[in-house]
């Protein structure tokens, strides 16, 4: 069942900013909170307990529960905001209190990693908090300045490019540090 929660958050989260756009004709801002609360809220009952899952549920529920309180249209761009703060801090909190996001992800298909690959995971955990910080800064100022049409290209699909970019300059950059051609 917390994999269907799961996958129901990840499916709200990547069509959010095409909701948000096409179905404001149609939905109140505090309907869009009623459900990614619900959401939330199922995630957080559901008792998978990853690190941050806790905190991350508490405050989105909270954003979720003004979003229906103040049925705001404007609240509704900084969903993605969130979402980015979220990532950022995950990223960020690895840095410091060990070990790295990226080290994590690594370690699960090669648990032995030599002492060059560790420190190249943390490079790369850095990375992404950059990534994240300047994505959300991008969606922030989308938010307060764009029309939502600007702010629907950009957290619906350019940051997803952006993300697939990242991904694919990282294994680009791994294959030479492994000295694979």
């Amino acid at each position: 069942m917390s994999r269907v929660i799961g996958l129901g958050l990840l499916l709200a989260g990547l069509l959010y900013p095409f909701a948000v756009y096409f179905g404001m004709e149609h939905f109140a801002p505090w309907q869009f909170g009623l459900l990614l609360g619900s959401l939330w809220l199922a995630r957080a009952l559901s008792g998978v307990r990853r690190p941050g899952s806790l905190w991350m549920a508490i405050v989105a529920i909270g954003f979720c529960l003004l979003l229906a309180l103040f049925d705001s249209p404007a609240m509704l761009r900084w969903y993605p905001v969130l979402i980015s703060g979220f990532m950022l801090v995950l990223f960020g909190l690895s840095l410091k209190y060990g070990p790295p996001m990226i080290e994590r992800l690594a370690r699960l298909r090669e648990p032995r990693l030599p002492p060059k690959a560790i420190r190249y995971t943390r490079q790369v955990t850095v990375a992404w908090c950059v990534f994240f910080l300047c994505n959300g800064l991008c969606a922030a100022a989308l938010t307060l300045w764009a029309p939502l049409s600007w702010w629907m290209l950009y957290t619906g699909l350019i940051s997803y490019g952006l993300i697939g970019l990242m991904f694919a300059i990282e294994w680009l950059i791994r294959q030479r540090v492994r000295g694979h051609p």
